[in-house]
């Protein structure tokens, strides 16, 4: 069964390699807002575009005391990668091992060509600064998504 976090409860912490050896905890957050991107694979079409467009409004969540953190399932390595590629300013997180993903209720199945698999459902959550869940976004259309997300973040002062 999938876990179906929903607006108000509080975020499940997690601690998560990330780029340049670092560990990105949610807790270590605490006091700004978040927002957690869970993305399908590092440097497909719309996942560059989710992280490029992330990374090109990065200077507006600043402004408004938003972190911004993107998590697939890909190793630290294709992400550092994936960064440098596209010159993405957002923090990337890896979990292979797919715990995360399951908690947030992302890991799920999907269809393709009649084939069943599971995989990573795009989907954006916007965390207070006391670490609840304040909007999710589910199944993403990355057109537009990024504004839609600063635009909630900049409404939640």
């Amino acid at each position: 069964m999938v876990n179906r976090l929903e607006p108000g409860k509080t975020a499940p912490d997690f601690s998560l390699p990330a780029d340049g050896e670092r560990t990105l905890r949610l807790r270590d957050y605490r006091g700004r807002k978040v927002v957690i991107f869970f993305y399908p694979r590092d440097d497909t079409s719309g996942c560059t575009r989710e992280a490029k467009d992330f990374s090109s409004l990065k200077a507006d969540f600043n402004d408004c005391e938003t972190s911004i953190i993107g998590i697939s399932a890909d190793s630290v390595a294709s992400h550092e990668k994936f960064k440098a590629k596209h010159d993405l300013g957002v923090d990337l997180a890896s979990d292979q091992d797919t715990e995360v993903l399951v908690d947030y209720g992302v890991w799920v199945d999907k269809n393709m060509y009649g084939r069943i698999f599971k995989g990573i459902e795009r989907t954006t959550l916007l965390v207070d600064r006391k670490g609840r869940i304040s909007r999710i976004w589910r199944k993403v259309k990355v057109a537009g998504h990024a504004e839609e997300v600063l635009t909630a973040a900049q409404k939640l002062g």
